[in-house]
């Protein structure tokens, strides 16, 4: 990897606002904020259970949207306020290209860590592997009406990275010394809220998490890269839920598009990397 010291923007317009400033009343309200957030993602694995009054919300696609979404969009507008949203569709161009090759690199990063976790699992547990077998509930859900969830991935796409990149990441753009370390933590807990594939997969799912944790990391660094554009990585994080979708109505084209897109980011990656050290685009995130 070269060396980086950060992404390097085009000069703030005249008049825009200053940076953020942090006091401990506006921590307090961001981290009631992350805490409402991680209880309403997980609220749907164990409420409609611990409360049978509640399943008729939970039981319903907008009644569990509103809770899971709605109530954290709802309390970060309270509480944080609108401001690390503001730049949500600045540099589209800059944008495409970092969410591109962020998503591609990291993701063949991803495949290289499961695969070397799949490699001990075979030597030390391999009837583990077995569990993997079991069907995802995500796309059991979806079996009876899959072109409804190859939609409505990118509505949840968009509510997940306002959500995760654009408030709790984003609350410390102008604030963290470094972006990298809020980015591993929120990309961590991005990765923590999926829960069902830890009751599924049981001691297998160490095999799912590190393509969750990635993933967040590469849309954080595409936020971070962009100067706060949300628009790129919503579409980048829809059509990568929508092709798994599309494998239950055509499996070859599901899985073609998502390493196609894979593969075209690490390319354009690759491409970047090689070029001339003066070139303009050289200045944007090593790897």
């Amino acid at each position: 990897m070269t060396g980086w010291d950060g992404p390097r923007y085009p000069p703030a317009p005249s008049g825009s606002a200053p940076p953020p400033t942090t006091s401990r009343a506006s921590l307090a309200r961001y981290f009631v904020g992350v805490a409402i957030t991680v209880f309403a993602v997980l609220s749907q694995y164990f409420l409609p259970q611990a409360l049978p009054a509640l399943r008729p919300i939970y039981g319903t696609l907008v009644g569990d949207l509103a809770v899971v979404y709605g109530i954290p969009v709802l309390s970060f507008v309270l509480l944080v306020g609108l401001d690390p949203l503001r730049h949500w569709a600045d540099r589209m161009g800059l944008a495409v290209v970092e969410g591109l090759r962020w998503y591609g690199l990291l993701s063949l990063l991803a495949l290289v860590v499961v695969l070397g976790l799949a490699i001990v699992y075979m030597a030390f547990d391999p009837a583990a592997l077995q569990l993997l077998n079991r069907p995802n509930p995500a796309l059991q859900q979806a079996v009876g009406d899959p072109w409804l969830y190859v939609a409505l991935s990118f509505v949840v796409g968009a509510f997940e990275e306002t959500i995760f990149r654009g408030w709790i990441f984003g609350f410390w753009r102008g604030r963290a010394g470094s972006w990298v370390v809020p980015a591993l933590w929120t990309s961590g807990l991005f990765a923590g809220v999926h829960l069902y594939y830890a009751t599924t997969y049981g001691v297998a799912a160490p095999l799912i998490f590190p393509s969750l944790f990635l993933l967040g990391f590469a849309f954080a660094a595409t936020y971070q890269a962009s100067g706060g554009n949300l628009v790129v990585v919503a579409l980048l994080h829809g059509a990568n839920d929508a092709t798994a979708y599309l494998t239950l109505i055509n499996l070859d084209l599901g899985d073609g598009l998502h390493y196609l897109v894979i593969l075209v980011g690490a390319a354009l990656g690759l491409v970047l990397y090689l070029r001339p050290k003066d070139s303009p685009m050289k200045g944007m995130p090593g790897i």
